[in-house]
């Protein structure tokens, strides 16, 4: 009878076009994962793949036993993850990748309580503000916003994902606050590049009375991060649009103020992102569970919202 661990092997390299990838996933090694396969193609006594330097690619055995196989592995480890919840015992690495300052603010100190709640379960955290391949890069859960769902990747939301207008006391000092985003236009602005494309950030911002406008910002100081440019606009440099969980604990302390605050860029939500149920672990699904009853239990929809003026 083939191992679990041949099966997958087999199944994740199919799925993801290569020993590599699929190794990413499982957390082993391409190595192991190739011995893996070999063994499943000597106890089956077929080929499963054609192999060259370039390319992994199925072979007409190999895609008749994927079909066979791949619904039967999923139920089969969903079964195994159920029972392992049922026991209350979530184990293993938990991979997830989150952006820096919300990381940093609202999740790390979440890790006491969770942690003391499931002591086999190991954190394994990537900080990044752009969005990864779940499946590929092998993380259980990402939170952030504005991925594209690939398929078997859904997204729970968390809360609205809204950017509004700051500046610290010291930068209006002796200035008129604006009225409207036309009178940002001579501000000096604190502006986000974009690590990818390197260009600046525009921004449309949108009135609660369902008016809209593009923000002419006059970029004095450019970051690729919004944890440089909160703090940037706490030193007084200038005017930036930033999200609520960046500037919340400064406007609640004073350091920053918010400008036109019937104004708000809707960048769509924060989510929690992870595959489908079907093949979810029971690590996983506690992580879920805590980071959706933690926003909850601190009102953090509510209190992200920058449409309530």
């Amino acid at each position: 009878m083939e191992t679990l661990a041949n099966l997958e092997a087999f199944v994740r390299s199919a799925e993801l076009g290569g020993f590599s990838s699929a190794a990413r996933y499982m957390g082993l090694t391409p190595a192991a994962i190739s011995r893996n396969v070999a063994q499943l193609e000597r106890n089956l006594g077929v080929r499963l793949f054609h192999r060259n330097t370039r390319k992994l690619a199925l072979t007409e055995a190999g895609e008749r036993f994927l079909l066979s196989v791949r619904g039967n592995l999923d139920a089969l480890q969903s079964a195994i993850s159920d029972a392992n919840a049922d026991q209350g015992k979530p184990a293993g690495v938990l991979k997830v990748s989150v952006p820096m300052s919300l990381g940093m603010r609202y999740l790390i100190p979440t890790l006491p309580a969770f942690l003391q709640s499931y002591p086999d379960v190991r954190v394994d955290w990537q900080f990044d503000s752009r969005q990864v391949d779940l499946v590929a890069d092998g993380f259980d859960a990402a939170i952030g916003g504005g991925f594209e769902l690939s398929p078997g990747v859904v997204a729970r939301p968390l809360a609205p994902a809204h950017i509004v207008a700051v500046a610290s006391p010291s930068y209006l000092k002796g200035r008129k606050l604006p009225k409207s985003p036309d009178d940002l236009a001579d501000w000096d602005a604190i502006v986000m590049r974009s690590g990818t494309s390197g260009r600046l950030r525009s921004w449309v911002m949108h009135h609660v009375g369902g008016d809209e406008a593009v923000v002419p910002l006059k970029a004095r100081v450019a970051f690729n991060d919004p944890g440089p440019m909160t703090e940037a606009a706490v030193q007084g440099l200038g005017v930036a649009l930033l999200a609520m969980p960046d500037v919340l604990p400064h406007l609640e302390s004073g350091s920053l103020v918010r400008l036109l605050p019937r104004w708000y860029v809707d960048a769509g939500s924060i989510s929690i992102y992870y595959s489908t149920r079907l093949s979810l672990s029971a690590k996983t699904r506690v992580f879920i569970d805590h980071v959706v009853e933690d926003f909850q239990q601190h009102q953090y929809a509510e209190r992200f919202a920058g449409n309530s003026g």
